[in-house]
């Protein structure tokens, strides 16, 4: 992999290095090299809100970014969950080679608290990852975030329902992912410079294992790393994941 020029990250030595494609575009490549070449820049854009778009939870799109966890983990980079739909099983995580130690699942009580910790998240330490479900944002929430994102240099993934597709939003890339018995579908409804106007199948792997989840409301594990300052949001609560 290539990466960020050294003059560059000689200024950000603590900034995950992806590679820089396309227009002095940062970027992270994917991990699935058809979706990569299917991206004007080649990759997840850095510093910046990628949105993920799908019918209900669980239709592929976390296939999509476990490459990218395991990259940032493999970096001593924290990946950081906000208020996820289900409770993240470890075994199949380590089996995709996510360092669990660098993963935090973050529990918001509503949709202002989950936005605040998104943004604490995002200006908090430089480099990684923050994948936030925030529920029906505004677009001047979605700006913030956009922002923050920018500010903190961390690759973001907003994952949303595809009701959400004919609205607006300052992100930099936006996708619509479907999954069926052939794999996951990838469309991509917006980017930076030209969009493809084809969609991908990425075929699930056989050799890695599925990515199995809790409900929700699975008891919560003791948080032992709290590196978010949760004094302005009592409600919100951080967990390692083991």
């Amino acid at each position: 992999m290539s990466r960020v020029p050294s003059a560059l990250t000689a200024s950000m030595p603590d900034v995950w290095q992806g590679r820089r494609l396309q227009r002095g575009m940062p970027v992270l490549a994917t991990g699935h090299p058809g979706l990569d070449g299917l991206l004007p820049a080649g990759g997840w854009p850095l510093g910046a809100v990628t949105e993920l778009l799908t019918e209900t939870p669980g239709a592929g799109e976390l296939s999509l970014v476990l490459p990218a966890l395991a990259e940032a983990t493999s970096k001593s980079q924290w990946v950081i969950l906000v208020n996820p739909p289900w409770v993240p099983y470890p075994p199949a995580m380590r089996g995709h080679g996510i360092a669990l130690e660098q993963v935090l699942v973050v529990r918001a009580r509503n949709a202002q608290e989950c936005l605040w910790a998104c943004e604490q998240a995002l200006r908090g330490v430089r480099g990684g990852i923050v994948m936030a479900w925030p529920e029906n944002p505004k677009f001047s929430h979605l700006r913030r975030l956009q922002l923050a994102a920018s500010a903190g240099r961390k690759l973001a993934f907003l994952f949303r329902s595809t009701a959400a597709a004919s609205e607006a939003t300052p992100a930099a890339l936006r996708l619509r992912v479907q999954a069926d018995a052939g794999g996951t579908h990838v469309t991509i409804l917006k980017c930076r410079g030209r969009r493809p106007d084809t969609s991908l199948l990425i075929r699930r792997s056989t050799d890695l294992p599925g990515v199995t989840a809790l409900p929700v409301t699975a008891p919560a594990m003791p948080a032992t790393v709290t590196p978010l300052s949760t004094a302005e949001a009592p409600g919100v609560d951080v967990h390692h994941v083991h």
